[in-house]
């Protein structure tokens, strides 16, 4: 019959493993030679600085080793700021405008600063400067580098106003058009990387300002309300 015994398998145990395949041919040289990838041009390509990168990895650098770190992690419960938008661009709609998470991450941030001035500050070697006004910078990735164009005077603006501001200055900052005036000043920073799906990251505060907030992506996940699960941003 088709079974397969166990006098077969010690037999062929005994016989010991098959020597070859039927057919089986090895490749001559010069097939095998064939069969091995070629690659052309150089294999090393040298990608001059612009002097935008320069100056960013000078100030960084020196950022992270005289300025003594500590970073603070923690989740935020997103679900009435998504609500809120929701509710703001519907009435937006008629007027051609939309408010993004970012807009309100940096309106909810300003007014956080109006509240703990001591965040709102930069720090001199014979002083600290706290400021009364907020101007918060929000990091921009351009072609050679990132820029932090200013949004002055934040916790007065509304988020829209907001929005309208950070579109035109990250424009004008990928087409080199900012004055000095535009990106300089910032008494707090923020850098958003959760539109390309990062969960969490460490920002590089830029000095002399007091700290940098570092944001994620928005995702929903289960939490427990009054005893039951449920999903929320």
């Amino acid at each position: 019959g088709g079974r397969i015994t166990k006098k077969d398998i010690e037999a062929a145990l005994e016989r010991g493993p098959a020597t070859g395949r039927a057919g089986a041919t090895t490749p001559a040289p010069d097939a095998a030679r064939l069969l091995e990838p070629s690659y052309e041009g150089p294999e090393v390509e040298e990608v001059p600085v612009s002097q935008m990168r320069k100056t960013i990895a000078k100030r960084l650098v020196t950022s992270i080793g005289p300025v003594p770190t500590f970073y603070l992690t923690v989740d935020v419960d997103m679900t009435r700021m998504m609500e809120a938008r929701e509710r703001m661009n519907a009435r937006l709609e008629r007027e051609g405008l939309k408010v993004s998470v970012n807009d309100l991450l940096i309106k909810a941030t300003a007014l956080a600063l109006k509240r703990h001035p001591e965040v709102n500050a930069q720090w001199h070697d014979d002083h600290i400067k706290r400021f009364h006004r907020v101007h918060v910078g929000v990091a921009v990735a351009v072609e050679d580098g990132l820029i932090t164009p200013v949004v002055r005077d934040a916790d007065l603006k509304g988020a829209a106003q907001i929005g309208a501001e950070v579109r035109e200055l990250a424009g004008r900052a990928r087409e080199k058009k900012l004055q000095p005036e535009e990106y300089t000043g910032a008494t707090f920073s923020i850098s958003n990387l959760g539109m390309f799906g990062i969960e969490e990251f460490t920002a590089i505060i830029n000095p002399p300002e007091a700290g940098i907030l570092a944001v994620g992506a928005v995702e929903e996940r289960v939490v427990v309300e009054d005893g039951e699960a449920v999903i929320a941003p």
